[in-house]
């Protein structure tokens, strides 16, 4: 085991710990040395998540040992920055935090006892030579990986120059495991709802990495008279999230697919299909599949992941895997449940 990543989980009782867990416990070089949950110190994890009796004998703990290479960070928005001002991480240690803490560049560097951490923001298809001598990762939010890898191609072409509308739907667990009003299952059941029309705070992730991308373009241009109009809406299912977006184009279909076809085809995850998809050809993978169409001067695409997979905690063992120079898709050759 001596040759094996070490690695910590912080917030380990959670959707997206639970996730990291269902990975790690059978990627053939990680061995989990412990999991952290100050609410269940001392209970086994498979108290907490039933499905993993057999898988492993391990319990919550409630401190944080230093032995280790990588700490994934599944803790809430803000609360990883607490945690880190509040806990003492041996500056050797590779963090991987999948909250929202530092993504945004304004919020990229922290110090962490009196040590200055510059966290990467952790999207394979736009940065994966960053994420390869990184240290630090801020994961991206589920919507915002979604719905860049549906516009990542046109942007490096320089190619998004007016209104894109997107409306995107997402499965419960996107809300987290604590209860709130619009999470019951009496809510939820045979429901429909939009949530933060034109707000949702994904929107500032997802317009600097397009703006990274159309910046890296052979036209060197930005995204002026580019505005993205999201529509979030609640579903009624439990994983996935399918995004569809529109916009005007000159491009034919041809010219579109080729563009998207070229742009995906060194990562192993995200790949182009010329037929519709639909969520659970990703739901329990680490996929993100993306369908081009061309209706009249109007460009359509459907991006589709599973939120707690690519969305967060199979995208963040995606960019460990980068980061200690392993294969990309280690541990994460997943099967879509299909029926």
């Amino acid at each position: 085991m001596s040759n094996k990543i070490k690695a910590g989980i912080i917030g380990g009782a959670g959707y997206t710990g639970g996730e990291m867990l269902r990975i790690l416990i059978n990627h053939p070089n990680v061995e989990i040395a412990f999991v952290n949950s100050t609410s269940n110190a001392g209970n086994l994890i498979s108290d907490v998540h039933a499905d993993l009796i057999g898988d492993t004998d391990l319990r919550f703990v409630g401190d944080i040992p230093q032995d280790i290479d990588v700490l994934f960070l599944c803790v809430g928005h803000g609360d990883a920055k607490k945690f880190l001002d509040a806990n003492q991480i041996n500056e050797n240690i590779k963090i991987i935090d999948l909250s929202q803490d530092f993504r945004l560049s304004q919020n990229s560097k922290f110090k962490i006892q009196n040590l200055d951490r510059e966290f990467v923001y952790g999207l394979p298809e736009l940065n994966k030579g960053k994420i390869a001598s990184a240290n630090n990762i801020a994961n991206p939010g589920c919507f915002a990986t979604c719905i860049q890898l549906g516009l990542l191609p046109l942007a490096a072409k320089g190619l998004i120059k007016n209104e894109v509308h997107i409306n995107a739907t997402t499965g419960s667990t996107g809300a987290g495991q604590s209860l709130a009003s619009t999470s019951h299952f009496s809510w939820r059941n045979n429901n429909l709802s939009v949530y933060k029309a034109f707000e949702h705070q994904h929107l500032n992730e997802i317009g600097e990495s397009l703006l990274q991308a159309a910046k890296a373009s052979t036209s060197g241009g930005g995204l002026e008279g580019a505005v993205l109009n999201f529509i979030p809406q609640r579903g009624d299912f439990t994983r996935g999230i399918l995004a569809a977006m529109y916009l005007e184009s000159d491009l034919t279909l041809e010219e579109a697919q080729a563009i998207y076809e070229d742009y995906y085809n060194t990562h192993p995850f995200t790949h182009v299909s010329r037929k519709n998809i639909d969520l659970k050809q990703v739901v329990n993978t680490n996929k993100a599949l993306v369908h081009v169409e061309k209706h009249g001067n109007k460009l359509f695409i459907i991006s589709i992941i599973d939120n707690l997979l690519k969305g967060a905690s199979g995208q963040a063992v995606q960019n460990m895997n980068l980061m200690f120079g392993l294969e990309e898709t280690a541990g994460l050759r997943l099967k879509a449940v299909g029926f």
